[in-house]
Formats: structure tokens, C-alpha cells, sequence
């Protein structure tokens, strides 16, 4: 594609034939006379023809490189004046242009605009100064252009003191939308803002992030860098280089700042994808270069040249790579393609472009249309022969129409409709046959809130003078040997997305993701980057994600932190698992041997029930206290062996509240229970009678059970209504959520089992001083013992309950409780049963009387020897104290009895007259015993 600018007239001959510039009419490109004149400011050519580096005297210098794309665009706007003038939306009015070329010189376009500024009618185009322009009727209504945003920001300067509306259809620098700086500035196209905001959207999107950016040294270039740089950073893209060129082809340093672009492009081999913010003479230049050093990259293009043709058709143009630009969204262009093959109708006396136009046509008729481009553009010598032009003259339709970039010309278009139906509102009361019948400044009122069509669509200017129609996506894409422009995708401005055309070009936009620009390689997922000491956060190294943390995309900045409480996740983990809930299970072989003890202790209470209610009348149960008191004790034991099967399983509230309450209530009943037979046995063989009245008065069996079970359970009821033990979900393992009972109050937890302790050493304390009555029946040396074995289970169970956490924390108290409960079973039933069973001929009431009668001679001898005074107290107390069974069949008078006559005759004994205390004991006393 290649589209041409209006020509001023004075720079019509670009070779030798140039002419001296004929003011005023040799200044104009072309023209047509109107009621209504627009100016129009074209970039023909593409640079001054300068014979020295700086111009010595001031005066308009000629102009050289042809522009097929800019002369379009002029044909577009002479094109779409005609179309309204033979349509009816301005009857009986006519709009006539003033077209000039800029020569892409801000010089060149302020002289132009001097002149569309010169008072209307003026034989000699003055312009005139005024402190108020509101009646001031200059040469034309409004101004289409310029072409190039410098340009039209310094027009736009000049038309602002007369408010003269600008439409612009090609220029996009941020800055034009500034209404308080360019308060009559329009333009048909998007602001750069949008541009590069889709351009660092689709280079994200395409999963590169390290570029390179090349721009012009003007106005357009450095807006457009500070823009896209904004756009980047926002994206999470680094930018490795930015190249500026000089902005005019007419620099003397141009080709050397275009070699050391390239020179830098090859030297970053990792920035494989470059956005170019230039025109279309640069981007020429520059690829034909490129082309000779095999440079191979991907090109964003903006839209001054993403659909030049004569850019994609320079020769091995596909050696630079893929091309991939953003270009103003296109309209009908069925009317300025007939245009364009009734061309050669058109008349050109006062269109000096298309003279231009045929002439170098002429000059370059034994070219393929293939190389015309480059050859036009680069036609600098020889004659031109006009007789020549005039019989042997083809304008080459077909290369206009491959040539036209449909997104300029509609913007063209465009600009000339909102023009039209602005006047159009100015002309409803008014005879617009005459010039003066609105100003500049007036119409640029309407202009602001016109609605105007092209024929299909409704367009409107934004409160920034701007029209937002969005961008084609175009590729640059090889077809059967050509380089072929194809429309890939829509960009929305509103939505910010990418609409692809088809599934065919969304395939293509795929491929393009294959290749790889970026500083560091890309971090896969599960790792996450690491800043290294470049300035840049594009380069990076990439390190695994700590335990705990995960990535699941790639090139994350930071690993997210798994949810500690329910989530764990390994080193280098691209996702996080959820922790595994444990408890102490019933299949756990560990809690299986325990359950197991726990009904083999259940089994074996059972069984003691059996064989002491079967054994109810011989002389070891009934020493034992009992049925009733023995009962009772292997309840205990049987409520506090069931007690551990609430350890077990998935904790619950009520198995929490459960536990410890059974276990706490039923061991202090049990406790309870040996204490009553403790202080017993202490009462019965005390000889110290201080001790005896001091016993005689406290024991009362059933309301120390009651008042010691009593107390424990206060302390249960108090610690389940203050701080109740609850289920908790332990986190302190790493993978693993340990379900488990919070005892709610280590202080009740402590108080609880500290008075069972209490009562357990009052035990042991009457049972100890009972420990040597007689062998075979000594309950008291094995109460003795079992509160031993219960003290040294707890003390253990202490530091190792406290330093022990997990799920088999409940099997330490588990343990506790089974050895405690075994350990007074097996003291204070089990010798008895052995007795019982194995040893039936000292169950017998002789037997026990002869070892009693033996115990008691045994003890008078000692107490005559020893001289033992009967005021104190004995060294050791013959009552064990031990978890046994205990219920004496004598009555407490009988025991008073008994104790006053072995009084009697230990203080014989004393005086050295003592009878036999064996054979002087009562018989009841003895069964008591």
C-alpha cells in the first residue's frame, strides 16, 4: 500500500524542472473554488532537497521522495468533497479545498497555514492583526491535518488565534487531546494513549517482556516512548533499549543513527521483539538495512506504516522477520476505489499532485509495479518529457488500489463528514452562499457536538476532540512467495481485548507466542523469580518455592502461601495439599493393644466379681470388707477401663467432656473406697490408744466415700460449666491437622487428678503403717503397693504428657490409666483369688486364726523386749495402705472390746506380768481381723 499526500505547487517538480514557487496560486498543491473552502495539509513529500547541511537565505526549498500513501489520502479528501457536493446534504452550498503540501517540514506547514490564515478575498493574502478575530473572515472555514503530530501541534498553535477548527486524520500524539492547550484540535483517530496501551497489551499477551523501542526525535516519538513506557511498566514489561532517529530524512546523521540502531539490535541477542513509533521513509530505510545484516526480529508496528505496502514489498522483506501492527479501523471504500479507476477523468489543471502523479508515472514506465513504489519515491534526476506524458500515459490504477491504506483514507473521510454536517447545522438559517455568513469560531462550536455518519456507522468527538473507532490488527504474512498484509484481529477499546477474526488467525497469533523474548528464562511453575542486580525486573533468576508455598503459573513474581491451617505444600510445589486429619484411630495397631488391654482388665474385673461372689463366706473376702465394698471397687475399675475407649476415634465434644469426667469421677470413688479399708485396718491393730480415739472418731465409711467422691465431683461439674474441654485441630505438624481434645483448663485438668493424688497418699499412709500384719491376709502391704505403682505412673505420665504432642497423645493417658488400674487390681484382688483358688487350706477359719494367733505373739514378744512405753506410738503401723477390698464382719462395740483387752494385756506385758497375748485375744477380734 502506498498512499500520497497533496503536493504544494511550488515543490511540483521534483527533478529538474522545479520551478521558482508563483505566489500565491504556485503555493497550492490543488484547489477548487467553494462557498465554503476547507485547507487541507498534506506530507507529499518526504523530505527537503537541500544543497547545503543548513539553509543561508529564507526562502522555500524543493521538495523530493514522492509519497504514494500521503497522495492517497489527498485523493481521499478531494474525493469525499465531491461526493458531498453532488449529494443533497448541503443544498445549494459547495465546499471548494485549499490542499497543500507540508513536505514534512514544520516550516513548510507553518507557511501553508500563514496562508489559509490570510484574510478571505485578498488580492495580496494578508493577514491582518486584530485583538478580536470574531469578525474576522480568513481564506478558509477549517483545516484538515496535518499528517505528522508535530506538524499539527505547531498548525494547530497558529489556527488557535483564530479558532479555526483542525480535524486531523493521522495524528496521534497523547498531548493533541489536551483541550486547553489545542482547543480546537480534532482528529478521526484514536489518541497514541489507546495504541500503546493494545501494543503493550499484545506483547504481554504474547508472554514476552524483554523489547526494544525505536522512535523519532520529535514531538510524536518522545510522547509516544513516555506513553508506551507508562503502558510497560504497567504490563510487567522492561524495555532493554530506546533508539531515537532523527525526525526528517534530511539530517546528514540519519544513516548513521539508523546503523547504530542496528548494531545495537544485534547486539542484544535476547530482545527479540522491537516496537517502531516511525514513518514510513524511516521504516524504509531501516528495513533495507536490516535485510543486508540477516536481522531476524518481531516488529510492532504503529499505525504511521503497519499497512504500508511499500514497505511490504521491498525486495526478501520477509528476511526481517514478523511484522505485527496496529492500524486505524477501515471503512466502505467501494466509492473512492471507483474514484480511483475513473481517475484518469479527473481533470488536473489545478491539481498539480496527480500532474506530479502522471509524471513520474511517466518516468517510471518500464518498472513493474512490484518496484514503482521504490522507484517514485526515489526519482530525483532527468527531464521530464510532457509530450511524452500525453501519448504514451497510464496512471496504473491497479498499483493505486493495492496501495491504499483503507484505515487513512476513512480517517480521511471521516474528517471531511464531521465538516460537512457541522456546516450543515451552521447553514440551516443561514445563506452559506456567502463566505461571511458564519466564522471559524462558530463552527467550531457545532463541531464539538455534531453527530455525523459515514454512510454506515454514527460517529460523535469525545469531550478530547477524539473519535475512538478502535485498530485492526494486521500481520505481516508470506503468501505464495509475497508478503501479504492480512487483518488478524479487532482491538476493542472499551473492553481492551483482542477480537480474532477467525480460527485461522488466532492459530496465527499463536505461533507468534512460540517466540521467546524475554531477559531471564521463564520460570516454570512452582518456582518463582529472584531480582538479581540488573536494574531491570525482567531479569531474574528463577528459585524453587519454599515448603509451604507454591506457583502455578509461570514467571511469578512471589509463591503463594499455602493456608497453614488446612493447606501444606512442598519445595518447588505448583500446588498446595490439603493435610492429612489424624487422630488416634481404631485400626491403629497401637490403639488396637491398648483396646485390647482395656477389655483384657474389663475381662479380668468380671472375673474377680464371679469368684468373690462365689466365695462370699470364707475368710479372705470377708476380710476384704465384703461384697458391697468390693463391688463397688470393681465398678470403679470397670467404668475407668471403659473410660479409655473415649480416647480413642475422631474426638468429639461429648467423648472429650466424656473422659476425663468417668475416669476422674470413677478413680476417686475406687480411691475413696480403699481409704475407708485403710483407716480400717489402722483402727484394728493400733495399739496407741490416743490413735485409736482419734480413729474411732473419723472413720465413718460411707460419708468419707460420699464426701470424698462428693468433691471430685464439684470439681468436674465447676470445670465443665467454666472451661469445658473442646475439640481442637492441632497445626503444629507440618502436612498434618492433629484432631484432639482440648482439656479446656490445665488448672481443673491439674486439680482434678492432684486431689485423686491426695486421696491416693492418705492411702498410702494408713496402709503403711499397717504393712506387717500377718502374711497371708496383709491387705495393707498390698494397698501399699498399688498406691506406689499409681504414684509412679502419674509422676511419669507428667513431663512425658507435657512434652509428647500428636495423635498419640491420648494413648499416654491411655497407658497411665491402664497401669493404675492394673496395678490396684492386681494388689488387692488378684493374691486374694490366688488364695482363693490355689490355696484353699489357708481359706479356712482355723487357718486364719492360727496365723493370727501367731501375728499377735510375735507382737507382744516384740513389745516386751522393747519395753515399748504405751504412750507412744508404734514405729510402724501394722495397716498397709492399698486399693483392697475391705468390710469387716464384726461390729465396731466388738472391736472397742477386742482393743480394750489387747490394751489390757500389753500393759501386762509392760510390767513384766503379761499373759499370752495370743491366747488371751477374743475370738471376735480375731475374726474381725
Amino acid at each position: 500500500m502506498a498512499l500520497l499526500r497533496i503536493l504544494f505547487p511550488c515543490f511540483v517538480t521534483i527533478l529538474n524542472l522545479s520551478q521558482p514557487c508563483q505566489i500565491p496560486d504556485g503555493f497550492v498543491a490543488a484547489s477548487s473554488p467553494g462557498h465554503v473552502v476547507i485547507g487541507g495539509l498534506f506530507a507529499i513529500h518526504n523530505k527537503m532537497a537541500r544543497s547545503e547541511e543548513y539553509p543561508r537565505r529564507p526562502e522555500i526549498q524543493t521538495c523530493e521522495g514522492f509519497e504514494i500513501s500521503m497522495f492517497l489520502q489527498t485523493l481521499a479528501m478531494i474525493q469525499s468533497i465531491e461526493s458531498i457536493n453532488n449529494s443533497s446534504l448541503l443544498p445549494g452550498v459547495k465546499l471548494g479545498y485549499e490542499i497543500y503540501d507540508t513536505c514534512t517540514e514544520v516550516t513548510i506547514a507553518i507557511a501553508a497555514t500563514l496562508r489559509l490564515l490570510s484574510k478571505f478575498n485578498s488580492s495580496q493574502d494578508v493577514l491582518e492583526i486584530h485583538c478580536n478575530y470574531s469578525n474576522y473572515t480568513p481564506r478558509v472555514k477549517a483545516v484538515v491535518g496535518a499528517s505528522y503530530s508535530e506538524i499539527t501541534m505547531a498548525v494547530s498553535r497558529m489556527l488557535n488565534l483564530q479558532l479555526i477548527p483542525q480535524v486531523s486524520y493521522a495524528s496521534t500524539a497523547e498531548i493533541l487531546s489536551d483541550k486547553i492547550r489545542f482547543p480546537s484540535s480534532f482528529r478521526t483517530v484514536p489518541s497514541d494513549f489507546y495504541q500503546t496501551k493494545a501494543m503493550a497489551h499484545l506483547i504481554q499477551k504474547s508472554g514476552w517482556n524483554w523489547i526494544g523501542i525505536i522512535t523519532t526525535d520529535d514531538d510524536y516519538g518522545r510522547l509516544a516512548l513516555g506513553t508506551f513506557g507508562i503502558q510497560a511498566s504497567a504490563n510487567n514489561l522492561c524495555i532493554a533499549f530506546r533508539e531515537v532517529l532523527p525526525a526528517f530524512l534530511s539530517d546528514s546523521t540519519i544513516e548513521v543513527r539508523i546503523n547504530q540502531t542496528l548494531e545495537k539490535i544485534m547486539k542484544e541477542r535476547h530482545v527479540n521483539v522491537i516496537v517502531v513509533f516511525l514513518r514510513q521513509f524511516h521504516v524504509f530505510s531501516l528495513f533495507n538495512k536490516a535485510i543486508e545484516r540477516n536481522i531476524n526480529k518481531v516488529w510492532i508496528a504503529s499505525n504511521t506504516w503497519s499497512g504500508a505496502v511499500k514497505i511490504s514489498t521491498i525486495p526478501n522483506v520477509k528476511r526481517i522477520g514478523k511484522v505485527v501492527g496496529f492500524a486505524f479501523k477501515g471503512g466502505n471504500m467501494s466509492s473512492f476505489y471507483d474514484f480511483l479507476q475513473n481517475l484518469h477523468l479527473w481533470p488536473n489543471k489545478k491539481n498539480k499532485l496527480l500532474s506530479d502523479y502522471m509524471m513520474l508515472l511517466s518516468s517510471c514506465s518500464n518498472v513493474k509495479d512490484s518496484d514503482l513504489n521504490y522507484c517514485i519515491a526515489n526519482y530525483s534526476k532527468g527531464n521530464w518529457d510532457y509530450r511524452m506524458v500525453e501519448s504514451n500515459f497510464s496512471l496504473r490504477n491497479g498499483f493505486l488500489l493495492e496501495n491504499t491504506e483503507p484505515g487513512h483514507v476513512h480517517s480521511v473521510q471521516l474528517a471531511i463528514y464531521a465538516l460537512a454536517y457541522a456546516i450543515r447545522d451552521q447553514c440551516r438559517d443561514r445563506n452559506c452562499q456567502n463566505p461571511a455568513a458564519f466564522q471559524p469560531w462558530e463552527l467550531l462550536e457545532t463541531l464539538k457536538n455534531v453527530t455525523f455518519t459515514d454512510g454506515e456507522n454514527k460517529f460523535q468527538f469525545d469531550s478530547q476532540g477524539d473519535i475512538n473507532t478502535g485498530y485492526d490488527v494486521l500481520l505481516w504474512k508470506e503468501v505464495n512467495g509475497h508478503m501479504t498484509i492480512i487483518n488478524m484481529a479487532e482491538y476493542d477499546l472499551e473492553k481492551d481485548v483482542f477480537i480474532f477474526k477467525d480460527s485461522g488467525t488466532e492459530k496465527e497469533f499463536r505461533n507468534l507466542k512460540q517466540i521467546q523474548s524475554k531477559c531471564s528464562s521463564e520460570c516454570l511453575p512452582g518456582q518463582m523469580k529472584k531480582a538479581t542486580q540488573s536494574q531491570h525486573t525482567c531479569c531474574y533468576e528463577c528459585v524453587s518455592c519454599p515448603e509451604n508455598h507454591y506457583s502455578n503459573q509461570t514467571d511469578m513474581d512471589n509463591c503463594l502461601l499455602c493456608n497453614n491451617e488446612t493447606h501444606w505444600a512442598p519445595v518447588n510445589s505448583t500446588m498446595c495439599f490439603d493435610k492429612q486429619i489424624e487422630y488416634l484411630n481404631w485400626n491403629d495397631w497401637f490403639a488396637i493393644l491398648l483396646l485390647m488391654l482395656s477389655a483384657l482388665g474389663i475381662v479380668c474385673t468380671l472375673t474377680v466379681g464371679i469368684i468373690f461372689t462365689r466365695n462370699l463366706n470364707t475368710p479372705v473376702v470377708k476380710s476384704s470388707g465384703g461384697l458391697i465394698i468390693c463391688y463397688v471397687i470393681l465398678l470403679c475399675h470397670f467404668f475407668s477401663f471403659v473410660s479409655t475407649s473415649f480416647f480413642v476415634g475422631e474426638p468429639q465434644d461429648f467423648k472429650c467432656k466424656t473422659r476425663q469426667t468417668l475416669f476422674g469421677l470413677s478413680f476417686t470413688l475406687c480411691i475413696s473406697c480403699i481409704l475407708t479399708k485403710s483407716l480400717k485396718i489402722l483402727l484394728a491393730f493400733s495399739f496407741d490408744p490416743r490413735l485409736q480415739k482419734c480413729l474411732k472418731r473419723l472413720y465413718k465409711p460411707i460419708p468419707i466415700i460420699i464426701i470424698c467422691t462428693g468433691v471430685q465431683m464439684i470439681i468436674c461439674i465447676i470445670w465443665l460449666m467454666v472451661a469445658e474441654p473442646f475439640v481442637e485441630e492441632n497445626f503444629s505438624i507440618p502436612r498434618v491437622i492433629i484432631l484432639e481434645c482440648d482439656e479446656g483448663s490445665i488448672m481443673a485438668f491439674g486439680t482434678m487428678l492432684g486431689y485423686i493424688a491426695i486421696l491416693a497418699f492418705v492411702c498410702f499412709i494408713s496402709a503403711f503403717k499397717g504393712r506387717k500384719l500377718p502374711a497371708n491376709y496383709n491387705e495393707a502391704k498390698f494397698i501399699t503397693f498399688g498406691m506406689l505403682i499409681y504414684f509412679i505412673a502419674w509422676i511419669v505420665f507428667i513431663p512425658v504428657y507435657a512434652t509428647t504432642f500428636g495423635k498419640y497423645l491420648p494413648a499416654v493417658e491411655i497407658i497411665v490409666i491402664l497401669i493404675s488400674n492394673y496395678g490396684i487390681l492386681c494388689c488387692t484382688f488378684f493374691p486374694k483369688c490366688y488364695i482363693i483358688l490355689c490355696k484353699q487350706e489357708t481359706n479356712t477359719k482355723s487357718a486364719f486364726l492360727k496365723t493370727l494367733y501367731m501375728y499377735s505373739s510375735q507382737s507382744a514378744s516384740s513389745l516386751n523386749v522393747s519395753h515399748i512405753s504405751l504412750d507412744s506410738k508404734p514405729s510402724e503401723d501394722p495397716l498397709p495402705n492399698h486399693n483392697f477390698c475391705y468390710k469387716s464382719p464384726v461390729t465396731l462395740e466388738q472391736d472397742k472390746a477386742s482393743q480394750s483387752h489387747m490394751a489390757e494385756h500389753v500393759q501386762s506385758a509392760r510390767k513384766g506380768t503379761a499373759k499370752n497375748i495370743t491366747g488371751t485375744l477374743p475370738r471376735k477380734r480375731i475374726s474381725s481381723i
